[in-house]
Formats: C-alpha cells, sequence, structure tokens
C-alpha cells in the first residue's frame, strides 16, 4: 500500500506542475514571437541503491516525475502588419536585447524609436546590432533580410542574429525573453529578416486543450486514488492495530 500511495502521490505532483506549464501556453497563445514549452517526464526508482527482489517491485516503485520542461522551436505563423518597424525572424535565430540583467534574446520583434533615437522593445531595452546599440536615422526606415538597416540610402546598422545549439538551455525570464548560458550565443547568417511582418506564437491552442484536460482528469484520478489509500491507512490504524494489542 506504501508503494501505491507514494506512486498516486508523486503522479498528482508531476501532473500539477505539467498543468502550470500547459497553462502558461495557452496563456501566451496570442503573444507575438513565444515559444511553447513541452513537459519532460522521467522516471526515479524508490528502491535505488537496494537489490531487486522482482520485476513486480521494480514496477511499482518506479516513479514518473517531471524532469523539466524543452522549448519548442517551430516556426509561428507569419502575420503582415505593415509597421516598418515590425520585424520577424525566418529560421531558428533570435534578436539580442540588452537589459539591466544583461543580454536576452527575443523572437518578439515589435520595436520602435526611443527618445533616444535608438531601436528598442517594446519595453525599452535597446536592440543590438552586429556594432552594438542600433541609432536610428529619420526618414523612412528599410530593412533588409540580412536585417541591414538603411534610411534613404545611408545604414544605420545591422541586426544582431544568434543562434543556439540543440543542447542549449535556455530560460524563460518573462516578458519574451530568454536568457542563455554565457558564450553559449552564435551568429546566425541563416535566418532571414522580414520587414513589416509580426511572427505568432508557436502554441497550438486545440492541442495545448487535449493536453489540459488529460492532465486535468489524470490529477483528479490521483487525488481520489490518495483518498483512497487515507481511507484504508485511517481504517488499519483505528481498527486493525487495536487487534494486534
Amino acid at each position: 500500500m506504501d508503494s501505491g500511495y507514494y506512486a498516486a502521490c508523486t503522479a498528482m505532483v508531476a501532473r500539477t506542475q505539467a498543468l502550470d506549464t500547459i497553462a502558461n501556453n495557452l496563456a501566451n497563445a496570442s503573444t507575438v514571437g513565444f515559444r511553447a514549452e513541452h513537459n519532460v517526464f522521467s522516471s526515479v526508482l524508490a528502491a535505488a541503491g537496494t537489490s531487486s527482489t522482482s520485476s513486480l517491485n521494480d514496477a511499482i516503485n518506479n516513479f514518473g516525475i517531471l524532469s523539466g520542461t524543452s522549448m519548442d522551436l517551430s516556426q509561428g505563423a507569419m502575420q503582415k502588419t505593415g509597421n516598418s518597424l515590425d520585424l520577424a525572424i525566418q529560421g531558428s535565430g533570435f534578436f539580442e536585447v540588452q537589459t539591466a540583467s544583461g543580454p536576452m534574446y527575443t523572437r518578439n520583434g515589435s520595436f520602435q524609436v526611443s527618445g533616444k533615437g535608438q531601436l528598442v522593445t517594446a519595453s525599452g531595452d535597446p536592440v543590438m546590432g552586429d556594432k552594438g546599440v542600433i541609432p536610428m536615422l529619420p526618414g523612412p526606415v528599410s530593412i533588409g533580410p540580412d536585417g541591414t538597416i538603411s534610411s534613404n540610402g545611408a545604414v544605420a546598422g545591422k541586426l544582431k542574429l544568434v543562434k543556439f545549439a540543440a543542447t542549449t538551455n535556455l530560460t524563460s525570464v518573462g516578458n519574451n525573453y530568454y536568457s542563455a548560458p554565457a558564450k553559449s550565443e552564435k551568429t546566425d547568417t541563416d535566418s532571414t529578416v522580414q520587414q513589416g511582418v509580426l511572427e505568432s506564437s508557436n502554441v497550438n491552442p486545440i492541442s495545448s486543450m487535449v493536453e489540459l484536460i488529460t492532465a486535468q482528469r489524470s490529477a483528479e484520478m490521483m487525488q481520489k486514488a490518495l483518498a483512497m489509500f487515507n481511507s484504508e491507512i485511517d481504517k488499519t490504524a483505528t481498527q486493525d492495530l487495536p487487534k494486534i494489542g
């Protein structure tokens, strides 16, 4: 009974944590450039370090836990806006942004010009070019596929696009920004920039709703199982143990 209790408990915790991830995906289904996260489960053998008595013992003591999440790097749909400072990346790259906490990375290309004449994000953080902060020039803005920014034929700068190895641990820090281990970024020459376009979130609302319902039902089942185990434990404590004495 102990094994069943622990299995139900760890399953409920794992599903509750999974619900948070799925709910966050759904909440950002309309967030520009958002990258969905998927739950990664792993198993832990409760009897690790001890000799296994049987395959059945291994099975009932092998608990599934949520070991983390993985980022979905698939391309989101492109939406035309007509705004010359709305940019989208076609490919796996990221824009680099300078924040008070250091360099961050984003796929949200909804940019604007600050009072200082610099290209910044909606939060006011400078968008980085290959030579640092980009000073914008007066006049109509033209941005080429390679990220070169020009106005009336004069070049203001070139967007810094970076990419990461598939194994790099990108961490969401909020505000649609992602942090990465130091020096893990590499210059991205494969991705291209589209002007007057924004990339939609790559969250699939329908499949996410199915995931949400499945996780909710699983959590409810584990809650019922725990209630049943608690009833059995209470029965043992109040009725069976006194008989032993």
